[in-house]
């Protein structure tokens, strides 16, 4: 079923942006006006323009999560044991190793576990602050809106996470675009064109020279070119998962122009979501600090988590030690100040994320439009280059054959 996103005006008057699917445009407008939008914008997404957001090794992404915390409450309003719950969702859950660890918590719930001590069986699967939520869940007997507070989180990290994949997968497919046009260009193209040339024994622009170098370069090491890309690929991947790699790519995030806006508003939406969330779970600010900073993507605002904590638990007031990180925007810190003096920190720290959840939409689609122009100049500009050096022959044959009439 296609998928549309929109930018509307929800009843209460504010802009929302999402995505849902439908079988049409006008069924997608249709369900919209339903429920009292006023559509501004609606499209379909298509591979290029579609959030992005990448399995690894087949661990559950943040929307399995989000549709497993969707699915639990759902069939748990409907009266259905905690056990029976399990049963349901352990055969119908797609991500087998999502799907392998309820059956394994369904097994240790008959046998008198808790839901939130079956989940701290699987680590890998069910993070802290998950478990955490729905210990809190049953301790107050509301289980149902701990899950409900769960799939809204993992939903707007999924948003987070997927607005942030495709501005770095976006600008990577048009760039493997590119070098694949030019290696066929050089490959097969350019030799036919060159080679009529050569035969003529005639006296080609230095451009033309180069350009025949390179496509000759190309012609005998292409599959060098191959593995050396591979090396570089899979080496990144490996380094990134070195701690050194991890300091590397976050100073990276952090310190180039058109990354480093992205970067911030992202983490900025993830502090301040999640610390709301723990905080009204019933936590303290500490042991909240700690399980924020486990969620935090990028190692340096992960540290600086770490560091908040450790001022916090000395005495500091979160905004003060905020400040001191010197990673967290001015708006952040004021208004966690403000939302210390009022009494009211989560719902502060709510309207915050809310606030930051859009400029990550918005840094997403500025740092696409930029990237775009940017690549694609790039590849007029070699294709012009190779285009040159096929018609500067051409025209000195056509000079010489009019100068021979």
């Amino acid at each position: 079923m296609p998928s549309y996103s929109y930018i509307a005006i929800n009843r209460a008057g504010k802009r929302v942006k999402d995505t849902l699917d439908a079988s049409s445009v006008e069924t997608a407008k249709n369900s919209l006006r339903a429920i009292g939008y006023s559509i501004l914008e609606i499209k379909e997404l298509n591979v290029l323009n579609r959030d992005i957001e990448l399995p690894f090794l087949g661990n559950p992404t943040a929307k399995d999560m989000a549709i497993f915390c969707r699915q639990f409450q759902s069939i748990l309003r409907a009266g259905v044991p905690v056990s029976a719950v399990l049963a349901m969702l352990g055969q119908q859950t797609e991500n087998k190793k999502l799907a392998a660890a309820i059956r394994e918590m369904q097994a240790a719930i008959e046998k008198g576990e808790t839901l939130a001590g079956s989940m701290r069986r699987h680590p890998k699967i069910f993070s802290g602050m998950l478990c955490n939520m729905i210990a809190a869940g049953e301790e107050s007997g509301n289980l149902e809106e701990s899950f409900r507070q769960m799939e809204d989180w993992f939903d707007k990290a999924k948003r987070t996470k997927a607005a942030v994949g495709k501005a770095m997968v976006y600008p990577c497919v048009l760039i493997v675009v590119m070098v694949v046009v030019l290696i066929v260009m050089m490959v097969k193209i350019i030799p036919t064109f060159l080679q009529t040339f050569a035969e003529m024994n005639m006296e080609l622009p230095y451009l033309t020279k180069c350009v025949m170098a390179v496509s000759d370069w190309f012609v005998a090491w292409w599959w060098l070119l191959v593995i050396i890309l591979l090396v570089l690929v899979i080496g990144g991947l490996l380094f990134k998962r070195t701690n050194k790699g991890q300091h590397f790519f976050g100073w990276f995030a952090r310190k180039i122009p058109v990354v480093k806006l992205l970067t911030v508003r992202s983490e900025c939406a993830t502090f301040c979501r999640t610390l709301s969330l723990l905080l009204g779970s019933g936590l303290s600010l500490t042991d909240s600090l700690e399980l924020v900073a486990i969620n935090m993507n990028n190692i340096y605002f992960r540290e600086a988590v770490q560091t908040c904590r450790t001022m916090v638990s000395e005495g500091w007031p979160l905004n003060a030690a905020l400040q001191d990180t010197g990673l967290f925007p001015p708006m952040v810190y004021n208004l966690v100040a403000i939302g210390e003096e009022t009494g009211d920190l989560q719902g502060m720290l709510t309207k915050t994320a809310d606030y930051y959840d859009d400029e990550v939409q918005d840094a997403t689609q500025s740092l696409l439009s930029l990237m775009e122009p940017c690549i694609m100049l790039v590849l007029a500009v070699f294709v012009l280059i190779i285009v040159l050096s096929i018609f500067l022959p051409m025209m000195n044959m056509t000079k010489a054959y009019d100068q021979y009439l």
